[in-house]
């Protein structure tokens, strides 16, 4: 398992943050963004959209001092209808989960560290608010 999908499955496998974002945690490798159509299960029967993330990955780049050494960053968006609260609460229990860890997969080991928040977001096209917490993954790509 990848270090990004390692990263999506301990998120995806947390019940406490389950409970928080009852909309899902979906995968940005698989889906370009929240939908109706994409990710209906985000949405309730109200077609209201639930406390929900989506895990992106972003960029990837080279760091020493190891010659496959890497940074790969993720995104987590977090959505929810009105207010921040759920989306907040998801935003600290994902640092819990991911901040100053080593994750396992199948090809290494990863240090994973929290490099920013971006608070307060009005996402225009979903016209509700976000969150965006940005991770840095050290991994090897050799």
């Amino acid at each position: 398992m990848s270090a990004y999908a390692t990263i999506l499955a301990t998120l995806q496998g947390d019940t406490q943050l389950a409970g928080i974002l009852t909309g899902g945690i979906y995968d940005g490798a698989e889906v370009s963004d929240i939908s109706r159509q994409a990710t209906p299960a985000a949405y309730d029967e109200y077609s209201e959209l639930k406390p929900c993330a989506i895990l992106k990955p972003e960029s990837q780049a080279p760091a020493s001092p190891h010659p496959d050494g890497a940074r790969l960053f993720v995104t987590l968006w977090l959505y929810q209808q009105l207010g921040s609260v759920q989306i907040d609460a998801a935003r600290e229990r994902a640092y819990h989960l991911l901040h100053r860890t080593t994750i396992a997969g199948s090809d290494g080991l990863w240090d994973v560290r929290h490099a920013n928040d971006l608070l307060g977001i009005e996402l225009q096209a979903l016209g509700v608010p976000a969150i965006m917490s940005r991770y840095v993954a050290t991994v090897n790509r050799g």
